[in-house]
């Protein structure tokens, strides 16, 4: 795949997939990746628990949900598949640089980290991924969604080169405006392929939005799949987790963006016919990517 001309998209198919297969699983969960999920704001907690369980339905091996301490306790109840981790909330009752101490530890032993879903205050989110940046270890794969992504480019030069080249991205087209610095930020037209590789280049990230995969070198990769549907809430969180996963085990920056937005897509696709072109929920995409993951075995 990485012969790719930068301005000629590659159509992901299932047999393209097939011919670009994943690392295979092995019987040990550590061996299949250990999820870091940062998020989880008192207001948005389930925006991180998608996430999370879409990591996990897609292979990951071990989950850790790193959530405000006030829905902590909920989410573990929740989900008794992860381990979580209260995370301090400062006075205004929000997630923000003072979590990170508590995180560092966790940074440690994980294969991936996810930062973003249910974080529900944009200066929050700034503080934290500003304290957070120069502390992850060498390698290690970062998925930036919701707040994450929008504050980036209000970051210090040196966290933003702190994330560059490990970072995969999976914006909306006002939050690709918002990474672009664009004038029109309210526009309510498509984003540009243009659009996503400037903000690939910008900040050395892969992007996935609107069913295109974008390199920080220009390459491109579109998904001829999808469904209107797929616009629902929470249904963002799950394609970020689904990266996630597939990151976890061992999946290149890349490969696990189209694998993901395949998976992604295809499932609204799935959904669409049972249950109507519009109202199915983003918690019942989880189901279907296992089912879709077993279908493109080589």
């Amino acid at each position: 795949m990485a012969d790719a001309e930068p301005t000629e998209p590659r159509v992901i198919s299932a047999q393209a997939l097939r011919d670009w297969p994943l690392p295979q699983p092995k019987g040990s969960k550590r061996s299949r990746g250990q999820v870091l999920v940062v998020g989880g704001g008192r207001t948005t907690p389930g925006a991180a628990v998608l996430a999370g369980l879409a990591a996990l339905r897609v292979g990951a091996g071990v989950l850790t949900l790193a959530v405000a301490e006030s829905v902590a306790a909920a989410v573990g109840a929740a989900v008794p598949e992860a381990g979580v981790l209260w995370l301090p909330e400062n006075e205004q009752r929000v997630l923000d640089e003072t979590a990170v101490p508590t995180l560092t530890d966790r940074l440690a032993k994980a294969s991936v980290l996810l930062v973003g879903p249910g974080l529900d205050d944009p200066d929050g989110a700034r503080s934290l991924l500003q304290r957070l940046a120069p502390e992850l270890p060498d390698g290690l794969p970062v998925v930036l969604d919701a707040f994450a992504i929008g504050v980036l480019p209000e970051l210090d030069p040196s966290a933003r080169q702190a994330l560059a080249g490990r970072l995969v991205l999976t914006p909306n087209s006002t939050e690709i405006r918002y990474l672009n610095e664009s004038a029109d930020q309210d526009s309510e037209d498509d984003v540009t392929p243009d659009e996503l590789r400037t903000a690939a280049e910008r900040y050395q990230a892969v992007l996935s939005c609107h069913n295109l995969v974008i390199q920080p070198d220009g390459r491109t990769w579109s998904v001829p799949a999808g469904h209107p549907g797929l616009g629902t809430s929470g249904s963002g969180d799950v394609l970020a987790g689904a990266v996630t996963g597939l990151l976890a085990r061992g999946a290149e920056l890349d490969q696990a963006a189209c694998w993901a937005t395949y998976l992604h897509a295809t499932a609204g696709e799935r959904l669409a016919a049972p249950v109507g072109p519009l109202g199915f929920l983003a918690g019942e995409l989880l189901g279907q990517l296992p089912l879709i993951l077993a279908e493109l075995r080589p």
